[in-house]
């Protein structure tokens, strides 16, 4: 008998894990907002040259009867479409010639300069922004790249110490600190004085994001049942996704950076009021040796669940006798080196670190550049976050019929497909350009839905949360490395994509080399993968057919009698 046979006992998944699992979850709205939303905090706005100080474009327009936006036609000259506005130059001197309406003037000629008066933004789609506000375009549009880089890798240095820190100080400690420090240094970050001072609160943001996706999580499965796990976890999911369009509309309320960056963030002090209800993992106080406190809190689920009767019969004696196994293989300390040591672990864990770091490099490199689509970019937030809904259900529907394998390589070759036939659809075809786009999203989110089922069922039971650690660490590297690809297209505008399909093609081969799962025992010991890998049958498999060999045989005698 186990721990999950005693939350049986104590109300399976009662009064108290609906109210448990909905609390964990409601944050999980914002935390998508977390994630995505220098899409919006640095938007760009359409921008050009400021001109001369001695000039005021109201004054000339009134002066010679003429449009401001003809007038600008004289200080700037046109990108390289020709459509529009250059973004990075301007005239040396006013080119008063081009208010004709008949001028034939040859504008490639003229002599042009950098914007050393500075850059005018319009508020067509954004009030105010810090690339507004730091001017972090032309010569400086790399730092706007760099502040998601920089959160990303807050993210990952959160997800090593508070993954730790919660294994030594608890889930729901870890947790509740989580949301006081995203509060706190949240909205600090909207009252950031310099870009610098932004990146530093950016960067401490993204650590407290991984505590609380972290151990939220952890919090979540250890005090549910083990057959509610795969609707829970599903479930839990679409919190982050409908996260997505609330951020949309969020930004298309506001408009202004340090407002939406203060309303994403300020929530985080009411789930910092409210977590101190929650109780602590009654596995992980058994582990570190606080018996009674974990008896305290099973007999404070059971009252909750209405089954106050089970208060008297379960001891500590009991709950030992329900755990012996966990407090058993907690005696034995396996380390991310286990998962390169033999053979199978070591092919495993290479082709996952592929997996998961193409799908999250091509998934960022979408979701964070939708400005490029020429559509409104609140409607391909909204969009981009309503794909992922069929997206994961897509995805757990082939798992069952296609198998892990499989479906984890048609999710990453199918996204490829997309992205490399985006670059060939001309960027006045918008809708065929965001239809794309979003089928390229929807497979790289089909593919994380998939990773992570993949991933539990190919690590054995002494080594999967230190194996899934490992390799969700190559996806935050991934996630760091999306942003600044993006740069690439002043290079080759088709340059970016190309790196994210390569990315993706490269990843669904490594996942063609994965055993399958479908259908098949979670492996215990590493004994159990090599075993798997080399065709025999490990100590335990052998245990496990041996045992049902001599049931067989038992029940073939009673009926032959």
């Amino acid at each position: 008998m186990g721990f999950a046979e005693l939350l049986d006992e104590v109300g399976g998944f009662g009064r108290y894990q609906w109210i448990h699992v909905t609390l964990i979850s409601l944050p999980g709205l914002l935390m998508a907002s977390q994630n995505l939303l220098n899409n919006f905090v640095s938007g760009v706005p359409t921008h050009y040259c400021s001109i001369p100080a001695n000039h005021s474009l109201s004054n000339l327009s009134h002066l010679h009867q003429v449009d401001e936006k003809q007038l600008l036609k004289m200080f700037i000259p046109p990108d390289s479409s020709g459509n529009r506005l250059a973004r990075c130059r301007r005239y040396a001197n006013p080119q008063w010639q081009l208010l004709a309406a008949n001028s034939s003037t040859n504008v490639s000629h003229l002599e042009t300069e950098d914007c050393i008066d500075g850059w005018t933004f319009e508020q067509s789609d954004f009030l105010a922004t810090t690339v507004s506000e730091w001017s972090l375009v032309c010569s400086l549009r790399p730092l706007k790249q760099m502040i998601q880089t920089i959160y990303m890798g807050g993210v990952l240095t959160g997800a090593i110490v508070y993954g730790s820190l919660s294994d030594r100080f608890g889930r729901r400690s870890v947790l509740i600190w989580s949301y006081l420090q995203l509060a706190v240094l949240g909205c600090s970050s909207a009252l950031s004085p310099t870009y610098s001072t932004y990146c530093i609160f950016r960067f401490l943001s993204g650590m407290a994001v991984s505590g609380v996706i972290i151990n939220g999580v952890s919090l979540k499965v250890e005090w549910i049942t083990t057959k509610t796990r795969t609707v829970v976890g599903t479930l839990s999911s679409f919190f982050f996704t409908f996260g997505q369009m609330v951020l949309a509309g969020l930004a298309y309320w506001l408009r202004d950076w340090r407002k939406l960056q203060m309303v994403v963030c300020a929530p985080n002090f009411l789930f910092f009021a409210y977590s101190w209800w929650y109780s602590e993992s009654a596995r992980w106080l058994v582990l570190n040796q606080r018996s009674e406190d974990a008896l305290k809190s099973l007999h404070r689920v059971a009252r909750i669940n209405g089954k106050s009767e089970m208060i008297d019969k379960i001891t500590v004696e009991v709950l030992h006798s329900h755990m012996n196994k966990e407090i058993e293989s907690a005696r034995s300390t396996f380390t991310m080196f286990d998962l390169l040591r033999t053979p199978g672990m070591r092919r495993i864990s290479i082709c996952l670190m592929a997996v998961w770091f193409s799908t999250s490099f091509a998934y960022y490199g979408l979701a964070m550049d939708l400005q490029k689509f020429g559509v409104s970019i609140y409607l391909m937030q909204i969009i981009f976050g309503a794909v992922d809904i069929p997206a994961k259900l897509f995805a757990l529907g082939i798992l069952s019929y296609l198998g892990r394998r499989v479906s984890q390589a048609v999710c990453l070759f199918f996204s490829a497909a997309i992205i490399f036939a985006n670059i060939f659809v001309p960027t006045d075809m918008q809708t065929l350009r965001t239809t794309l786009a979003c089928l390229g999203k929807a497979f790289t989110s089909a593919s994380f839905t998939t990773v992570y089922l993949y991933t539990g069922e190919l690590y054995p039971t002494v080594i999967r949360q230190t194996g899934m650690g490992f390799v969700s660490t190559m996806a935050r590297i991934g996630s760091m490395a999306a942003p600044a690809v993006l740069i690439l297209d002043e290079v080759l505008p088709a340059l970016p994509s190309l790196v994210y399909g390569g990315s993706a093609v490269l990843a669904g081969c490594f996942a063609c080399f994965l055993p399958e799962t479908l259908n098949v025992p979670l492996p215990d010991t590493i004994e159990d993968v090599e075993a798997r890998w080399s065709g025999r049958r490990s100590a335990s498999q052998q245990e496990c057919v041996a045992l049902k060999e001599l049931k067989e045989a038992e029940e073939s005698g009673l009926n032959a009698l």
